[in-house]
């Protein structure tokens, strides 16, 4: 089972990508981790240039390649080899990030958006994406808890880019079947639940399919 976690920064997924993962090993099942963009000796290298504040002037071109190079190295190094071995893998952030970050937030042209996206993951889509939602005030809230010297790049993106990556998510949550809204806002342990009950009720809608 493939699991993605999205959102805005600072909306808390990878806490609950934390808290899934020893809801799994509890269970005795077999869990990989990853977080976006990383994941790879290659993809980290790549992280390092992308979040980097150094690079401010960094082209949208060159951004959504480099999150797309990325992505296309963890797919094919870390995620598809783990799915073929039975593992549950959890990525903090995948393709969905792109859409709402580079596609709403960059304004980058979403048929292409799309089609790049589709070129670095092939089939590899997430069964169940958790989008872990939270309003403008409350990045901000959250954000002035953090030392300005400790925000990476993307982190120090105004109001207005927040504003249109959450429509960008927003759109996703009401076209795409696997979007599982959640109220960020919500205690941590009562999105731990809503996210359990939701894994437990794929799991067996998926064995009642298998079985007819």
């Amino acid at each position: 089972m493939f699991i993605t976690f999205e959102g805005l920064d600072f909306c808390g997924k990878s806490t609950q990508v934390n808290l899934l993962e020893e809801f799994f090993l509890k269970r005795n099942n077999k869990v990989k981790i990853i977080r976006e963009p990383g994941g790879t000796l290659i993809s980290e290298k790549i992280r390092d240039i992308l979040l980097d504040k150094n690079n401010a002037r960094m082209n949208i071109e060159t951004e959504i390649f480099l999150f797309s190079a990325s992505r296309a190295q963890v797919v094919r190094e870390v995620i598809r080899p783990h799915l073929d071995k039975g593992y549950y893998v959890i990525a903090d952030r995948f393709h969905d990030s792109t859409f709402a970050y580079q596609g709403y937030g960059r304004e980058i042209p979403l048929d292409f958006v799309c089609k790049i996206n589709q070129f670095a993951i092939g089939e590899t889509i997430p069964d169940l994406t958790f989008f872990i939602d939270i309003p403008l005030e409350e990045v901000n809230k959250r954000k002035s808890l953090i030392r300005n010297s400790e925000l990476d790049r993307i982190e120090t993106s105004k109001d207005d880019f927040y504003c249109k990556v959450r429509e960008g998510y927003l759109y996703l949550t009401k076209n795409e079947k696997r979007f599982k809204l959640i109220n960020g806002v919500l205690p941590i342990d009562e999105i731990q639940t809503i996210i359990h009950n939701e894994i437990i009720n794929f799991e067996k809608e998926d064995r009642s399919k298998n079985v007819f």
